[in-house]
């Protein structure tokens, strides 16, 4: 069972709580470990977050029992092979349209016999080989590493059935890509992305997969209503613009209140009121 299935489990069955990073900033995983979000995405596809950096921050997050998972660009051997090393509970991966593309992910994130994944005996997901049964170690990461293929556009529709026929990687959707792929670019809540999502869900659930996605507050009823397994809330950047615009905006407000008083204020002094 993996880390994935294996924390929902622990949370009664009841779906994950978790926010993304898009930075490295350690001060706002750590203030999402205290605010209690369950995991922590890494992001690595649009962000600039190095290898060095993912590996600290699955460091730091372990140390406050979140889930961390990393998202790599694609699934080249050496992607894989890195985010692997930095001791993950889940690596996901985007735009996923081909049952190969799956497979290569398995192959590359199991060592063998399960796959070819390289044997580096002083990783941080082996525990840098301390106190030693690497072999042990590397065949419990092959049950315990979470894979996730992300479903987002219309090719990946329409191999559905076989994207999650393919064992051992659970499904992330993802909700902005799969809307434009159907022609309605940001309307994440439009009955076509709705419906693409409800049978990725079915087909999953069908299939014994885990289910993972990302959505605005506005679209958490839905997702929570299809029953994932884990749901990124938010975001370091979407906190920083909502905190620092909601602050700018009280502060406005401010500003014209006391300009319409001090206003009123010169017009009675001057008679007028």
């Amino acid at each position: 069972m993996n880390r994935l299935r294996q924390a929902v489990q622990g949370n009664g069955g009841m779906p994950l709580l978790g926010a993304a990073v898009y930075f490295y900033d350690p001060v706002f995983l750590e203030i999402c470990a205290h605010l209690g979000y369950q995991a922590i995405w890494i992001e690595m596809e649009h962000g600039h977050i190095t290898f060095a950096e993912a590996a600290d921050l699955c460091r730091m997050a372990a140390g406050t029992g979140m889930l961390t998972m990393i998202r790599i660009p694609d699934v080249q051997r050496a992607n894989v092979l890195k985010a692997a090393e930095c001791g993950p509970d889940i690596i996901d991966v985007p735009m996923i349209e081909q049952p190969e593309q799956m497979q290569q992910l398995r192959a590359y994130a199991r060592f063998a016999p399960e796959g070819s994944r390289g044997f580096f005996s002083v990783s941080r997901a082996i525990n840098y080989g301390i106190p030693g049964g690497v072999v042990a170690k590397q065949q419990s990461l092959n049950t315990d590493l979470c894979l996730m293929a992300q479903i987002e556009s219309e090719m990946a529709l329409a191999r559905l059935e076989e994207l999650a026929a393919v064992p051992d990687v659970d499904l992330f959707i993802g909700p902005a890509d799969l809307a434009a792929s159907l022609g309605v670019p940001s309307q994440t809540s439009h009955s076509r992305v709705r419906a693409a999502a409800s049978e990725i869900a079915r087909v999953a659930r069908a299939n014994g997969k885990c289910v993972a996605t990302a959505c605005a507050p506005q679209e958490y009823d839905f997702w929570l209503g299809l029953g994932i397994d884990l749901l990124f809330c938010t975001n370091d950047i979407a906190c920083l613009k909502h905190a620092a615009g909601e602050l700018l905006s009280n502060a406005r407000e401010v500003l014209a209140r006391r300009a319409e008083a001090e206003s009123e204020a010169r017009a009675r002094s001057n008679g007028r009121v």
